[in-house]
Formats: C-alpha cells, structure tokens, sequence
C-alpha cells in the first residue's frame, strides 16, 4: 500500500452509556456464574440432575436492555450455580454511579426483570463433542465453537500498547471522564459521556489531532463555559500531553448541542452488543459482526477474537510487519479453524505466506486451546466490558501478551530458509 496521507476518526464512550450499561450488566452475571461455578466444583457439588458443577460446562448468552427506570436481562445459559441476578444488576448499576433518580437512574429503585433460560442442546451438542472429532484422545478437540463466523484481531505499532492513535486516545479520554467524576474533581459531572478523536496520518503515521470531541452529562445548574474549561483542563490536556502526539491546532467540541442534563437510560435505550467498533479497534481493520459481552469463552465471537489480537499483536511486537490484520473463520461444533488469513497492508518485513504459516505453526487456534492458552474460564469479563477489550494493560487481558514474539521469530527463520 502506497504511503498516503489521511484523517481517520474514531469514538468511545464512557461506562455510563446505556449500551455500555448492559454490556457491564451481562459481563458481570458472567463473572458471577464462573465464579459461583468453580467454588461448586471445588465443593464436588453435584445438581439435582445429577450434573457435577464444572466450570467447563458453564455456557452463557446474556443479553441485557434497559430504558427509563427498567432493566431487563435475558438470554440462554448452563450452570449449577445459582447466582442473584436482581443484585448484580443493581449492584453493577451503583458501581457505574446511577444512584439517584436525578441522575437519570436509580440503581435501588430500577424495575429488574430476569427472563434468562437454559440452553438449547442442539447447540450444546455441537459445542460439548458429541460432533466427530479429529482426536478423540485430546481433550482440547473436545470443544467445538460454539458458532460459525469469522472474526478479526488488528495491531499497529504507532502506539506503545500496538493500537491505532484514534481509538486509543478517544477510550483515554472516555476514561479519565469517568475518573475525574468518580475523584470528585468534577462532581457536577453524570455517568453518561461520549469522546471522539480525528487524527491526521502523514505517510501512514499519526502525527496530529485535528478534532476532538466530547459530550458528558452534567448537573443542570453547571454553565457550558465552565464545564469546557474544566473538560479541556481535567480530561482533554491530561490524556494528550502524556501521549505527546500534537493537539494545539486541535478543534474541540465540548456538548456542542449545549446541555446534556438527561442521560443514562432516560436520555437513550441500552442494548448489549450495540458498541462493537467501540469495543474493538475504533473502525481501523475490519469486524465480523459479533458482540462479546455476556458470551462464555466457547463463542468463538469473543474467544476467537481475543485470539486473533493476541496474534496481531505477536506479529507486530516481533517486527514482522507495522501494522497486521489476522481473519480466522470457524464452523459450529468443529474444532479447527477454516481459515487464518494474516493481511500486513505491505508493511511486512518478510512474506505474508511465510507470517502466515508461523502463525498456524506458533498458536493453536482450535477453541479449546484459545480457552486453555489465554486462560478464559476466569471471571475476568466485567472490566472488558468498558473502555475497550484491546489496548489494556491490566494482567487479565491475557491476548494482549507479547509472549510468543521469540516463537514467531524462529519459526520465521526457519521457514524462510
């Protein structure tokens, strides 16, 4: 690909937003089953149908609604445990900060409505291994995915966490929103928000922000001018300054509609599933479709993807290529993947085919591996759940390891004799 010279936009949100509300909401009832799972299973717990607690066969597809004053949760799950739905909803909607009607949401007065059922057994058919196997003695091949579908993974090295700068910096500025708030720095600050950030490419690299752009709810006693003041001082100079990239000439919109008084669920319906693009890499690279929030680790939706950013991110933090882009397809109750396809818009320091080949030789990809590698059973899902599932560096995100950069390496090495 020619050098070529660009804006490209990309946007977050804060955990505050509705959608991100329910992503939080499904992500933590998640969390509470595996949790509750394994400490049966610790127990040698058996169930009324004489299923033994297991953490494996936990499968989960939460999705989760809410509009003004109500939540609703409902999707398939499989489980021994018993976990309390109503109080993890509200107890996730304190946590946000929607504590008091005049906020927009009351995390102790909200309708919760739980309308969660068991799994289908044809899809827990394809999933648990009664589907043929290509070894019936690797337990590993005993896990299908749990659908079919493809799913990308991106890296860049413009960033030190191998992310494009737009995304980047707008999940950075949606994040210091919400901690400023919950600091008390700006206490007249609500839990809804939204960033935005244009930056310029010259040859292909970030070097500018053109425009930024953020909308936060506020108190409605509290002037525009003050809270753009505060928003340039507090959120925007903080993030920008640390990153370094350029931002003087910047164009900045601080609630450019002039007042954000109602937020939350009142201002906007949530659904779980609706920020995929924020979720992911901000609209550079592409997406198969699938959401994450409220998926056990079998739905290759999330595994697989996790998956493929862990590969990206080997291939570029190895030096193979600037930027690269993995695709990997599966079908339902099978074990290995259709397709891996590695794309390094010709940034790649040595061929494609050769990148591609140490990929399928370094990682195993069938969705059992993914879950064992990345170590997927844990209730680590809530905090992916806000601010963005790629790009952190806290130790729970284990697909954004650098860990097999010396594999690649040599298994390069040695297939480019």
């Amino acid at each position: 690909m020619a050098h070529k010279n660009y804006l490209f936009t990309s946007e977050s949100v804060t955990e505050g937003h509705p959608d991100k509300m329910c992503d939080q909401i499904s992500d933590a009832i998640l969390d509470a089953i595996l949790s509750k799972e394994a400490a049966l299973q610790r127990e040698g717990y058996v169930g009324p149908d004489g299923m033994a607690a297991n953490v494996d066969n936990v499968r989960t597809a939460i999705e989760t609604f809410t509009t003004t004053g109500t939540v609703v949760v409902m999707g398939e799950v499989r489980t021994e445990a018993y976990v309390d739905v109503q109080q993890i909803v509200r107890d996730t909607v304190a946590k946000i900060g929607y504590t008091r009607a005049k906020y927009g949401f009351d995390a102790e007065t909200c309708g919760v409505m739980n309308l969660i059922h068991g799994q289908s057994p044809d899809i827990a058919q394809g999933v648990d291994g009664t589907f043929a196997r290509a070894n019936d003695e690797d337990e590993v091949d005993k896990i299908g995915a749990g659908d079919q579908g493809m799913m990308f993974g991106y890296a860049s090295d413009e960033t030190d966490v191998l992310m494009p700068m737009p995304i980047y910096l707008a999940q950075r500025l949606a994040l210091r929103l919400a901690e400023v708030r919950k600091l008390g720095t700006l206490a007249y600050l609500r839990p809804d928000g939204k960033t935005q950030v244009t930056v310029r490419y010259e040859d292909d690299r970030p070097v500018e922000v053109t425009a930024i752009v953020v909308s936060t709810q506020h108190a409605e006693d509290v002037e525009l001018s003050k809270i753009r003041e505060d928003v340039i001082n507090q959120v925007i100079r903080p993030v920008l300054d640390e990153v370094g990239i350029k931002w003087d000439d910047a164009t900045i919109y601080v609630n450019p509609t002039g007042r954000f008084v109602v937020g939350g669920p009142m201002g906007d319906t949530g659904l779980t599933g609706r920020k995929i693009i924020v979720d992911t890499y901000g609209g550079m690279g592409r997406h198969g479709g699938g959401a994450f929030s409220g998926k056990d680790p079998t739905k290759v939706d999330r595994s697989a993807a996790y998956a493929a950013r862990w590969v990206a991110k080997n291939v570029v933090a190895a030096g193979l290529a600037h930027k690269c882009e993995v695709e990997l397809a599966y079908a339902i109750g099978v074990t290995k993947p259709l397709s891996v396809m590695i794309d390094t818009f010709d940034t790649s320091t040595v061929d494609e085919e050769v990148i591609t080949k140490a990929v399928e030789r370094v990682f195993d990809l069938r969705p059992g591996a993914i879950i064992r590698d990345l170590r997927l059973r844990r209730p680590i899902y809530e905090k992916t759940a806000a601010y963005g599932h790629f790009g952190r560096k806290d130790p729970e995100f284990t697909w954004e390891r650098t860990d097999r950069v010396d594999e690649l390496k040599a298994a390069v090495a040695e297939l480019s004799r």
